[in-house]
């Protein structure tokens, strides 16, 4: 693979807030490029605005009056000069009207175009994608089946089973069931759901995977038809199906596991032409890989994979948008050592109230293999009208032990003040036997969390 230096962007504009907005605003300074910020009326005085070379106001509080407003967003970005945008994530990152809006407006959009966000987008559509390509799927129905078609399936998969949305994520429009008796009311309560929150009741039947792991694969493809991956990130400590805690690497695979899953996740975006950073979804139970989804997008979670490859995704991401060849072949990709996230909520740590508010002290941990991706800082106050995040603790060490150990030291050490944070579960958490010995699954903190109640 001879790499492409691309011509890189003169500005880009961040069409995000918080955490995310800081990490894209670094990595533009440490390539020399222009950055622009986009702000609400509540984040006036927010991290990402103070850090960014520009800054331009978009609107209320509101984000479907600001942060996801289309038109206002192409609009700051021709009015401060911007030539490409990145949408982070959540928002409009997954979204193939901005994608497509971006280049009718002749802006680079830092991601995959319009057309692989919209297959990837549909579970159903993404689900028949991936078979044709060769990746292992869940047992489970079509999309656009009626009621009695669906409910013609149950057999063929059997109990227990879920039923999910066909568009959407975050854990709407799902449903669990374990008997007949229950499914009619389940299906249509989840119908119901999904209407509400996409616009879309469409449905579709999984087979439920119980014990499984929750195994995602980090990607980077080019335009020159490159593709590699960055190997496996392990999200299966998870709360209502919103991920917890990560790690890079799993404790559940080895290293010809994870050569087999990349292997045929590479392969598979080949085929498909994708561009950009991706991260594919498997269940993953008894040395079987079963795809979920692909989320089109960078990850909240991305820094673990940057810890033991010491890739810098953003910065990848920016430069294969401009055209740039991956500069990394697979076999020159190599694992280092373990990291672990913890996501670091504006959360009551047991019951996930929301705690926004006035943070009155503030210390970030340091040393060595620490990192601390947050926008807070003493004195700021979190607003209500968007997600808790209020940081991201990743650690990193020369095995798992050593990174656990580090982990409960930077725990010790992280300290944000005058309102409620998650940082007191991680601190349960790491001291878990099963989770010091990585004994886990996609159920384990919900039932960890129901056992400490009784």
């Amino acid at each position: 693979m001879t790499p492409t230096q691309p011509t890189l962007f003169q500005k880009i504009l961040i069409a995000n807030r918080g955490e995310i907005a800081v990490r894209i605003i670094r990595a533009c300074r440490e390539l020399g490029l222009g950055n622009v910020a986009v702000y609400s009326d509540v984040d006036r005085n927010a991290m990402h605005v103070r850090y960014a070379t520009e800054a331009y106001h978009i609107g209320p509080p509101a984000a479907r009056e600001s942060y996801l407003r289309i038109d206002k967003i192409i609009d700051v970005a021709r009015k401060s000069g911007a030539d490409a945008i990145h949408p982070g994530y959540g928002f409009l990152a997954e979204r193939e009207e901005f994608a497509q809006a971006c280049a009718d407006a002749k802006i680079a959009f830092i991601g995959p175009g319009p057309d692989a966000i919209r297959r990837m987008g549909d579970k159903v559509t993404a689900r028949q994608t991936v078979m044709a390509a060769g990746v292992p799927v869940v047992p489970g129905t079509e999309r656009g089946l009626r009621d009695e078609e669906i409910a013609a399936a149950v057999d063929l998969i059997g109990f227990p089973l879920m039923i999910k949305a066909s568009a959407g994520g975050g854990g709407k429009g799902m449903r669990r069931v374990d008997r007949m008796e229950d499914f009619q009311n389940a299906l249509q309560g989840a119908r119901r759901e999904a209407e509400a929150a996409f616009g879309d009741g469409n449905v579709y039947l999984e087979k439920l995977i119980e014990g499984a792991r929750h195994i995602e694969i980090q990607v980077l493809a080019d335009s020159h038809g490159n593709v590699i991956h960055l190997g496996e990130r392990d999200c299966s400590l998870q709360r209502r199906h919103q991920k917890v805690w990560e790690e890079a690497g799993s404790p559940a695979l080895n290293a010809s596991q994870r050569d087999e899953i990349g292997g045929v996740v590479t392969s598979a975006l080949k085929k498909l032409g994708y561009l950009g950073a991706g991260t594919i979804e498997f269940l993953f139970e008894d040395g079987r890989f079963y795809f979920i989804e692909m989320n089109t997008r960078l990850q909240v979670e991305h820094p673990v994979s940057e810890a033991i490859t010491g890739i810098d995704i953003v910065r990848e991401q920016i430069r294969i948008a401009a055209g740039g060849a991956l500069e990394l072949r697979q076999e020159d990709v190599a694992f280092a050592g373990h990291a672990v996230e913890c996501r670091i909520n504006a959360e009551n740590p047991f019951t996930f109230q929301p705690s926004p508010g006035l943070i009155t002290q503030f210390h970030s941990p340091g040393g060595l293999g620490v990192r601390f991706d947050s926008a807070v800082y003493d004195g700021y106050r979190i607003p209500p009208h968007y997600d808790s995040l209020a940081g991201k603790l990743i650690v990193h060490g020369r095995n798992r032990n050593e990174c656990l150990m580090r982990l409960r030291r930077a725990l010790d050490e992280l300290v944000v003040g005058g309102i409620e944070t998650t940082i007191p579960l991680f601190q349960a958490l790491i001291r878990e036997p099963d989770i010091l010995n990585g004994d886990y699954h996609i159920h384990w903190l919900e039932q960890w969390l129901k056992n400490r109640k009784e």
